[in-house]
Order: C-alpha cells, then structure tokens, then sequence
C-alpha cells in the first residue's frame, strides 16, 4: 500500500533523521523496540545519489520487511538535481522522501542547502514543487523555526508556501539555524503553524521522556524524536504506549538491556562490515552506559573496543561489577 501522510493514525511518532546516527542498523533497533514508528534516513545528498556516490547510496539501504515506512532524506540547492535523486529513490523502494531545511552546519548552509534555504524562500519552494512533480511519493520537509532572529509571520508565510508547493508533511525543529542545539527549544511557534496547516504538522526538539511528550504535543499531528533516542531506543516504545493509552516503561538495568545492545552491534557489523561496524558502535556503546557507575572508567574502553567479543566482554563486566 502506497505511503500517504495524511492517511496515518496519529499521534504521528517518528524517528529523526540524524548524521551518522540513523543508519540501517539504528533504524532496525527502532523499529523492534517499536513497530508503529516512522523512520528517517541520515540526511543523503541528492549530488551524491545523480552523480552514483557509494556513500549517498549507503546510506539509503534498507531492509524492507523492517524498516517500512522509510522515509528518504535529501538536501540539495539545485531543483533539477533534486527531481533526479527523487526519481532514483524512488526506484530504490522508500515510502517517501524528505528534503532537510534544517541542518544548521556551517559547511552545509554556505552552499545554500539545509537551512540556509530558509533565507531564499522561493529557491526553496521551487525545490519542494520540483521534487513532488518527479515522483509519485509523498515529499515533506524537515526544517526549524527560523535562521537567525525568529519572525512569526515569516515563519507562517514560509510554511504555507511549502504546503503550496507540494509538502504533505512537515516537521519543525523549535530551535532557529544561529541557535543550533543550545538552549531549549520553542515549540510555540510550532503550535501556530498548525493551526493554518493543511497538512500534518510534528514537532521536534528536547523530547527525552513521555512527560516531555505530554507537556509538549498541544494541538500537532505527532512529534519526531532524535537524541532523546541515544542510548534509549524504548522511548520510542514508552511513547507510543502512552499514544494509545497504555503504559510501558523500558529497562533500567544494563543486564536488561544488554540483549538489544548486542543485537545492534550485530546489525551494524553485518550492514557495514565489522571493521566499520565496530567503530560506528562506538558512541552508542557509550550513550548506553551513561548515568550507570564507574561510566567515565567504561566509556574510555568502550570506545576503543575492536569486535563484538569485547563488547560483550566489558558489559558484562559492567554487569558483575553492579551486581
């Protein structure tokens, strides 16, 4: 069945789309912990995808029977290319594509692409009509409230035209480009965007606990989550409990959550070798030891381990050590 935002049940609950985070193997972590939710890619050049990058192409490999819906995300300044990368997604199989309006690297928004688009409105709506005109997918767009000093009206007038131009969903970082990921994030302004959308509308920023989701929801269609997942994938399955009226709260204990821990470095040595596999492990390994005793000693053997052996070996240490 094809993939269409406005046909799913909301409270819409979606992972995303994080650089060197959310590769396949994170992806399929997710989804165990919890089936319902929406996965993003990593942001994906659509230069990369025309021009047959092996990286870009990496980076939107997917195991179908897991993953879907999988939504593809693209970042790109040229409308042409842009329509080109959809066309090839397309074929490769995702469920929709999305172009990222909101990464606020440096390197990123010099060339005019990720947030920086939000400075040059109509190249950005000329992007979004050109992309949903190549493909039959659905295209939505991921992006933040503003560049550098927040402007209500600004922010309203640019949604709108993003809907305009062809954008089925789109989700809103609180935080503006200059601000980065320091201080919180306003969700406000999200919540004014709603209320003039016609199509669905998440919020996104600072989601660590159900309580955030409860405070933070109001009136939108769901909510994207991203860091609040580091270490944690059974937030995703502790909110959509909470989205269906239920409650679930994830392990506590690292011996609980030892078994999806190893299940992950497995995935990604399988997905990329594990060599790769290993050091891509790494940062989770850490994320997944913080808050527990002694975690400084561990982390600092942790991310220099080199198979899965010492993996299993150090937390299981970590385990005897507790017990």
């Amino acid at each position: 069945m094809t993939f269409r935002w406005k046909d799913q049940k909301t409270p819409l609950l979606c992972l995303a789309p994080m650089e060197g985070y959310t590769d396949s193997a994170y992806r399929q972590i997710i989804k165990e912990v919890e089936p319902k939710v929406i996965c993003f890619t990593e942001f994906t050049s659509a230069d990369g995808l025309k021009f047959g990058n092996r990286k870009s192409f990496k980076r939107i490999e997917f195991k179908p029977e897991i993953e879907r819906p999988l939504i593809a995300q693209i970042f790109g300044s040229d409308p042409a290319v842009m329509a080109e990368s959809a066309k090839i997604l397309e074929d490769m199989g995702v469920d929709g594509i999305d172009i990222n309006m909101g990464c606020p690297s440096g390197k990123i928004i010099a060339t005019c692409r990720g947030s920086a688009l939000f400075e040059e409105p109509e190249l950005a709506f000329k992007i979004v009509d050109a992309t949903q005109q190549a493909t039959s997918l659905d295209v939505s767009v991921k992006m933040r409230i503003g560049f550098g000093k927040f402007d209500l009206p600004t922010l309203l007038n640019f949604t709108k035209n993003l809907e305009s131009s062809g954008a089925k969903h789109i989700a809103l970082h609180g935080r503006t480009t200059k601000q980065k990921y320091t201080g919180m994030s306003d969700w406000e302004p999200i919540y004014e965007v709603k209320k003039q959308a016609g199509v669905p509308i998440t919020g996104n920023g600072d989601i660590l606990t159900v309580e955030n989701v409860q405070q933070k929801i109001g009136n939108l269609d769901g909510v994207m989550i991203g860091r609040g997942t580091y270490g944690n994938p059974w937030i995703m399955k502790e909110v959509q409990a909470y989205f269906d009226g239920k409650e679930y709260k994830g392990p506590t204990t690292l011996e609980e959550k030892l078994p999806t821990i190893l299940r992950q470095a497995k995935l990604a040595c399988e997905f990329k070798g594990e060599k790769k596999g290993i050091i891509e492990m790494r940062k989770h390994l850490s994320n997944y030891i913080h808050g527990f005793k002694n975690a400084s000693k561990y982390r600092f053997r942790l991310v220099r381990v080199n198979t899965l052996n010492e993996i299993e070996e150090i937390f299981n240490e970590i385990i005897n050590s507790t017990n």
